[in-house]
């Protein structure tokens, strides 16, 4: 199945389903829907960072702090999120990702929103990200990331759930 075909909820500004629809229509029309993002560490405790490839339906080429994407229909948000954590990791037996906060993110626009959840896992596994996602990987130190915030352009959801974490730790 291509990914534009993969059936989504769609959902209210409460998080309720109100209908389906194939992704591809969700992204063209605006439709809200659910998203997982999960922030990887490592052994070292580094974080995960990628560059996602051009070929991507949103944010081509855009690094990211988190591995996750979109809940499938009636999938819950924590099986999407081991989910998504071992296929853009590229590893299996990865433990559960560890839930940390729901938020409803909406895009500069406005014309955009999901409802997203932040989680976070420790991958003492080697990775091996899958082509088609991820252009470009590594593990950086938070000051690493920090750094990086002002130098590469980053997807704009990923860095709202970035600085919702950073205020969520603080």
């Amino acid at each position: 199945m291509a990914p534009e075909d993969e059936i989504l909820d769609v959902v209210d500004e409460h998080d309720r389903v109100t209908g389906q629809a194939p992704r591809g229509e969700v992204y063209a029309k605006g439709l809200r829907h659910r998203c997982v993002f999960v922030l990887a560490r490592d052994a070292e405790d580094r974080i995960f960072v990628h560059r996602r490839t051009a070929t991507k339906m949103v944010f081509p080429s855009l690094y990211d702090v988190f591995v996750g994407g979109v809940v499938g229909a009636g999938e819950s948000y924590d099986d999407a999120a081991l989910r998504e954590a071992e296929e853009e990791l590229g590893v299996s037996g990865l433990p559960r990702p560890e839930p940390l906060f729901p938020f409803l993110y909406v895009s500069p626009d406005g014309r955009q929103s999901w409802w997203s959840y932040v989680y976070e896992v420790r991958c003492t596994l080697p990775v091996d990200p899958q082509a088609e996602e991820v252009g470009w990987h590594g593990f950086l130190t938070e000051d690493e990331v920090e750094r990086r915030l002002g130098e590469w352009t980053w997807v704009p959801d990923g860095l709202a759930a970035y600085e919702r974490l950073k205020a969520f730790r603080a």
